[in-house]
């Protein structure tokens, strides 16, 4: 009880007095989370709502896969990744691996399928009449798509917030794409994992601190957007 009450207060101070050590993987972690579920965003909800709107060939399938890709573990990403960004790969040229941006491109893989599957659920929760309604009224099909958004935005923020919960969490992909570096690519996620290797419980606790804190902050969020769009549709 009192190791675990010393590490607790150590994480406390540690917190408080934002140590560099710290603040630098919140700072990368919050970084390349955001980065990946905005560009997540600016490709997985155009794509939902297409899925959802349109009628094409291999549609089930599309959608079954979508379905699987949200469940693939994080370290097959990381894998598949690390073979393409690796030197001998066939992006090695870019010189990514091991860096910020290598991160960024393996968390927007990880979170597309959510925020497209989601964005599906999103658009067809709204049905069809507001877009029809929009091009009744002589509005381009981009401008009715952007009418069902805006129709459904609590549903679709939604979207993205799950997104993010799930970026700010993950570690295979951190690990494998960023290589865990001190002041670099070092997450709350990977150095929880290596403080507390090192024995170093203080400083994984509190990052751990901070990580539960920002994941409660994006449900919370979660549950009042969903409370909102239940109003919406209400």
């Amino acid at each position: 009880m009192g190791y675990m009450g010393d590490s607790l207060s150590e994480a406390v101070n540690l917190i408080a007095s934002a140590d560099p050590e710290v603040m630098s993987a919140v700072w990368t972690s919050l970084y390349t989370s955001f980065a990946a579920t905005a560009m997540a965003t600016v490709v997985g909800i155009p794509a939902g709502l297409a899925v959802a709107s349109y009628k094409f060939p291999g549609r089930g399938v599309a959608t079954t896969l979508l379905n699987t890709l949200m469940a693939m573990p994080t370290v097959v990403i990381g894998l598949l990744g690390y073979a393409l960004l690796t030197r001998n790969g066939p992006m090695g040229v870019y010189e990514l691996l091991y860096t910020p941006s290598a991160m960024i491109l393996g968390q927007f893989v990880l979170v597309l399928p959510l925020t497209v599957t989601l964005s599906m659920s999103a658009a067809r929760s709204m049905g069809r009449r507001a877009a029809e309604t929009a091009l009744t009224l002589g509005a381009t099909r981009a401008r009715a798509a952007a009418t069902v958004v805006l129709e459904g935005r609590f549903a679709f923020m939604t979207a993205v917030a799950a997104a993010f919960g799930r970026a700010v969490g993950e570690v295979g992909v951190a690990m494998m794409l960023g290589g865990n570096i001190r002041g670099a690519t070092r997450t709350m996620t990977t150095a929880i994992a290596l403080e507390t290797s090192k024995g170093e419980f203080a400083v994984a606790l509190a990052l751990g601190v901070v990580l539960m804190a920002v994941a409660l902050a994006a449900n919370i969020a979660i549950r009042a957007l969903q409370a909102r769009a239940g109003e919406a549709a209400g």
